[in-house]
């Protein structure tokens, strides 16, 4: 095989996305820490997902096309942080072959080397034996293999065996793997989509998983129902193909005999958009076109048509724009600002603090791109600000910021404690950029604990960590394990305060204990000048967050 067209690519984005699909529970047990969250198996599984469902049922046969949509689907869709590296990867993959139909051996090695380049400068301070250097070793070896080699299922071998050996060299270059016995989980994910990739060019199948259950026979209840997405820097004449047009016809004995590839070519020359199902007796249409009317006359050649949907997007478009321009008229926020909360006590105390949009998330469901720009769509903003609150989130809010299209900031809080302190150095009268300033410095003065539960057994920095037990985090780092929750809190805290903190705030969560804060409260005051507030947060995952200033 000395090339690739749109229609094998989207195989292999399919396929990919399934294999990953398969083994993303191994992935997420690879993380290093023992906490109890979905991570980086299920956020790469989510993410390229998103991006595999944007090009399933897409019928071009023009590579570029197929990678537009499928970047565009992972970029939406990206979360946590591998999520993100994973979108930047294919990302920059896909703009490489934007411009061509079919990829060769040549191409096909700079769209791997182009995807590295975007991912590494997607990340401020790349670090070396992770996802980066899998994908890196691997685009190396593509291009060496390239200069000599036109077959791309050998090319597409070569990039795999490397994938797997600098996997393994992960180790080696990241300590803290070496150290807990594992390899970089974001580097196994993305082995488990380069071997999707080469199965599809060997002509294998990924089955689905997790999917949508399928059936033997089409659904003739039901049309397609899609919902047109318009942009807002669209006019009316941006669209080429103006009618939704679906149909289904059963087939006639007397009729023309179908062929599903016949027909799905022939119907491409309609429009876009094009979607076809069939079973024994029916077959189901979707097409943009502006030729409807011909559109169900090729189909009456098959059968007699039983259902028809017409719609005009034309008019849908200005209906819509009537109501963006009514919901211009709404009053303006000056500054929206966005927080990622997970807690019913959280979620009050940053509402009564000033934020103004909360989008659920956190440890356990890290939020996507699309989610939160989402979140102030079509509404009248004049500026963002995005407080992530979780380190694997920080990634996607900034590719957020990059998307929404008013004038935005994100403050890289990494825990609530963080968010809350930031709130109180917001100033509505202050400038986008002097807010920024001065809430990222407020959050340079704040420790964060926290308590968790351990899922597994290890060792992380001469901490022995047994499964069950009760962790102390400080600042991301585990100093701490105990069976006896109490011995857990009293040494986090031990830690944390010394003779320059003045102020402790602790949140509460599920399987924390009233009697054991108040004891501990009245232990520290009483050892140390500081004041103590305490807040009901509700947070799953951590019974307890911490925060001195």
């Amino acid at each position: 095989m000395n090339k690739i067209d749109g229609q094998q690519f989207r195989k292999m984005i399919l396929n990919g996305a399934n294999n990953l699909k398969k083994h993303a529970d191994y992935v997420d047990s690879l993380n290093v820490f023992p906490v109890p969250d979905g991570d980086t198996g299920t956020n790469m599984k989510l993410s390229i997902v998103s991006g595999a469902s944007e090009v399933e049922n897409l019928s071009s046969n023009h590579v570029g096309e197929v990678g537009k949509h499928f970047s565009k689907g992972l970029l939406m869709g990206a979360r946590g942080n591998s999520g993100v590296i994973l979108s930047q990867l294919f990302r920059g993959f896909s703009k490489q072959v934007e411009a061509l139909e079919t990829i060769d051996h040549a191409s096909f090695s700079d769209a791997f080397q182009a995807g590295v380049k975007t991912a590494y400068k997607a990340v401020m301070k790349p670090v070396e034996g992770t996802i980066l250097t899998v994908a890196k070793d691997s685009a190396d070896k593509a291009t060496e293999v390239s200069k000599e080699e036109t077959n791309i299922v050998k090319i597409m071998e070569a990039v795999l065996e490397e994938a797997k050996a600098s996997l393994k060299r992960t180790p080696d270059l990241l300590p803290v793997l070496k150290e807990v016995g594992v390899v970089d989980s974001g580097g196994q994910g993305l082995v488990y989509v380069y071997e999707g990739f080469l199965k599809a060019l060997k002509g294998e199948e990924v089955e689905e998983t997790d999917s949508v259950e399928k059936t033997d026979s089409v659904n003739t209840d039901e049309f397609v129902n899609d919902v047109h997405e318009f942009d807002e820097f669209m006019t009316v004449d941006d669209i080429e193909f103006g009618f939704c047009t679906e149909f289904m016809v059963r087939f006639g004995d007397d009729k023309k005999k179908f062929d599903e590839d016949e027909f799905r070519n022939d119907m491409d020359k309609f429009g876009d958009s094009l979607l076809v199902i069939n079973d024994d007796e029916i077959v189901k249409v979707h097409v943009h076109t502006n030729r409807p009317g011909e559109a169900l006359t090729y189909g009456a050649e098959y059968g007699e048509i039983i259902k028809t949907k017409i719609e005009n997007m034309r008019e849908q478009f200005r209906a819509l724009e009537a109501k963006r321009g009514e919901n211009n008229k709404k009053e303006a926020i000056k500054t929206a600002i966005i927080a990622v909360s997970s807690g019913e006590g959280i979620d009050n105390l940053l509402k009564s603090i000033g934020v103004t949009h909360l989008i659920s998330g956190g440890q356990t469901m890290n939020p996507s791109t699309e989610d939160i720009v989402n979140i102030i769509k079509d509404e009248n903003v004049e500026e963002v600000i995005i407080m992530p609150n979780n380190k694997n989130i920080i990634m996607a809010a900034e590719q957020a910021s990059e998307i929404i299209d008013v004038s935005s900031a994100v403050i890289p809080t990494r825990s609530i404690p963080e968010c809350v302190s930031a709130m109180f150095s917001f100033n509505p009268e202050a400038s986008l950029k002097e807010n920024e300033a001065s809430m990222v410095e407020a959050i340079e003065h704040v420790q964060t604990g926290q308590v968790t539960y351990a899922v597994r057994d290890t060792k992380i920095d001469d901490v022995e960590i047994k499964k069950d037990e009760h962790m102390g985090i400080v600042d991301g780092k585990i100093i701490t394990s105990n069976k006896d929750v109490k011995v857990t809190l009293n040494e986090l805290l031990d830690t944390m305060i010394d003779d320059e903190s003045e102020i402790v705030t602790i949140f509460t969560g599920e399987g924390s204990e009233d009697s054991l804060v108040d004891e501990l409260v009245e232990k520290f005051e009483d050892s140390h000048d500081v004041e103590f507030e305490i807040h009901d947060g509700k947070q799953p995952v951590y019974s307890y967050l911490i925060s001195v200033e």
